[in-house]
């Protein structure tokens, strides 16, 4: 089985990677870079976890950047910001999906954790897993935060997710918690998101480590 997964430089994700590749032949790390949302910390944060994670698990691993930041900045100016973070994890599954496509995958995996921040109640969940028609997978989806972060801990990756960064400057001042699909496919007409989609795809970053 392969897998993709997306994973941020924050501590949920890395986690839930590491589970699940226990279960799989093939890793496709995917991160979405939000620059110009972010310091390049983030990105840099990224690819030591990547890195760390290569070496942790047992299945082979191939690590891809896309642009995102650049997405990220046709919603803010063209949708309602309040609904940015559902906007901005429909796009990333999107990604994934994609990434799925070319290389023959099985799933997407995400480190969601139920009701830990606002793209993640289940309203939301259910409207931004409506994006993408494959399998997702949550490994973390029942946890507490500090059951993630004692896992992160024991795996190595704590220390490298709370390294300094500036983290995201797209998040809305009151991000919604009960996003409603139609409210959303109307506001995404606003844009060409298979144009968007296209363009971060041809794009992408195959990165050695």
């Amino acid at each position: 089985m392969k897998i993709v997964s997306l994973l941020s430089s924050g501590i949920d994700s890395p986690v839930a990677t590491f589970l699940i590749s226990k279960k799989v032949d093939e890793l496709i790390f995917v991160h979405a870079d939000i620059m110009p949302f972010s310091d390049s910390n983030e990105r840099d944060k990224f690819l030591e976890l990547a890195k760390y994670l290569s070496k942790k698990i047992s299945c082979p691993v191939i690590v891809i950047i896309l642009d995102h930041g650049s997405n990220l900045l046709e919603y803010k100016k063209n949708c309602d910001d309040k609904f940015t973070c559902v906007f901005c994890k429909r796009m990333m599954l999107r990604y994934a999906e994609k990434i799925v496509e070319l290389y023959d995958a099985d799933a997407i995996v995400t480190g969601d954790n139920l009701g830990q921040v606002a793209s993640q109640t289940l309203q939301n969940i259910k409207t931004i897993e409506e994006a993408v028609k494959i399998p997702i997978l949550r490994p973390l989806i029942g946890f507490d935060k500090e059951e993630i972060i004692k896992i992160a801990k024991e795996i190595g990756t704590y220390e490298l997710s709370i390294k300094p960064s500036s983290g995201c400057s797209a998040v809305p001042y009151k991000p919604s918690t009960m996003a409603k699909i139609d409210k959303i496919l109307s506001e995404e007409k606003k844009i060409n998101i298979k144009r968007l989609l296209t363009i971060s795809v041809k794009n992408l970053e195959v990165v050695s480590l």
